[in-house]
């Protein structure tokens, strides 16, 4: 069975790590699958790629704290460029002759880049079905309705579409609902859960000694995602340690992201330089190792990384971002509403406030037990695994109708 999975990657390593972590476990769970991968990214050679994943690496579109698309590095236009992606995309879909099409949160893709990609394939390969996939939550309703509307998403789904995966839960956010999906949409949801992460590929008493800490240390991993936007975040927890009482002896590990700008790292690292018990990295595919090992977590509150430390059982203080999107101010509200974390608005986040959700974090002795559903990945795969057994019997069925329907030469 083949595959095609598009994720359009215009902000931060968000998107393209939860396609990959779909991908990997597809891979692992269902025999003689191939996937290929379509991506921006400007990180996924940074990654490690499983056995029957490949990838077309399309040039690189970037959204930008302001939401608005530029280019990122070729001295090309944006219409240029997207035409370029977008007949990539269509000739990758023609050769590859997917079975299914798994798009990444916009239906039409970013710029409508997917317009001519789904023509072909409602046209010419009539069984290859079709899943968009949603994280929990995409913006406040308000302002995704009216983006839906004006981009023609709903019609988009209701046109080309089978089925609509969510990986979240309507516990903590109900899209459908919210989003005001017509009855026609509604049907073709299915919630899977939140995505849960494996423990990593390093121990922690490894991790623990890699860092050089000592027994009595307790770690805190600092980490702003991409970190595009996240020299605030790290600026002020290095404030905020000057405040932390003399009896906390702690160990950070701050991880600022492929995609903070130089100059901000620079910064970072300067102010870092002359505290031993602080260690600047810049980027590792394997988080999730230092999550496990860490006491307790500062982040904000992309949906990966909180995925993570819900997977880890981990306490945190978690501080959204509210530009461009009200994404994580929702989903840390909502979530902190169920004490899963500690989340500082915002408006409220300084390092005092900081310092001070950070050791009530700290404190805490029993590991977190979270009732939330974590089954995403399977579930995800469960329901591709319906479609990919719909798509064979209809080729079937195709072939033995031609085959008694044919007129001889």
């Amino acid at each position: 069975m083949r595959l095609l999975v598009y994720s359009h990657d215009a902000f931060g390593l968000g998107n393209i790590r939860r396609m990959l972590a779909i991908c990997e476990h597809l891979l692992s769970e269902i025999p003689e699958l191939s996937i290929l991968l379509l991506s921006g990214s400007p990180m996924l050679q940074g990654f490690r790629l499983p056995k029957g994943l490949d990838y077309i690496k399309l040039p690189c579109l970037n959204r930008g704290e302001t939401g608005e698309i530029a280019v990122k590095y070729l001295g090309m236009g944006v219409e240029e460029t997207v035409k370029l992606r977008s007949e990539l995309i269509l000739s990758a879909a023609i050769v590859f002759q997917p079975d299914i099409f798994l798009v990444d949160k916009k239906p039409y893709g970013l710029k409508n880049e997917l317009c001519g990609t789904l023509n072909y394939l409602q046209a010419n390969l009539p069984e290859t079905k079709l899943v968009l996939l949603l994280r929990d939550i995409l913006d406040c309703p308000e302002k995704t309705i009216a983006e839906w509307q004006k981009h023609e998403s709903y019609t988009a789904i209701e046109k080309f579409y089978h089925q609509v995966q969510i990986v979240g839960s309507p516990e903590i956010f109900d899209a459908a609902k919210e989003y005001k999906f017509p009855p026609a949409i509604a049907e073709k949801v299915k919630y899977c859960g939140y995505i849960r992460h494996q423990t990593g590929r390093k121990s922690q008493t490894r991790i623990r000694q890699e860092l050089q800490m000592s027994c009595q240390e307790k770690l805190v991993l600092v980490t702003p995602g991409g970190g595009e936007d996240g020299y605030e975040l790290v600026h002020n927890y290095l404030l905020a340690l000057s405040l932390l009482p003399a009896n906390y002896r702690i160990k950070s590990l701050i991880i600022c992201g492929p995609e903070m700008p130089r100059s901000q790292r620079q910064l970072i690292e300067r102010a870092a330089e002359n505290n031993p018990q602080v260690q600047v990295g810049e980027f590792t595919d394997d988080l999730m190792s230092y999550m496990t090992a860490a006491n307790a977590v500062v982040s904000m509150a992309g949906y990966n990384t909180v995925c993570e430390i819900l997977s880890a059982g981990k306490p945190a203080v978690i501080v959204p971002r509210s530009q461009p999107s009200k994404e994580q101010s929702i989903r840390a509200e909502r979530m902190a509403s169920l004490n899963y974390f500690q989340a500082i608005a915002p408006n409220d986040f300084n390092p005092e406030n900081l310092i001070k959700a950070l050791a009530n974090q700290l404190d805490r002795q029993q590991k977190l037990q979270f009732n939330l559903d974590m089954n995403g990945l399977f579930r995800v795969r469960d329901y591709l695994l319906q479609l990919m057994s719909q798509t064979a019997c209809e080729r079937k069925l195709n072939q033995v109708y031609q085959k008694y329907t044919s007129v001889p030469a």
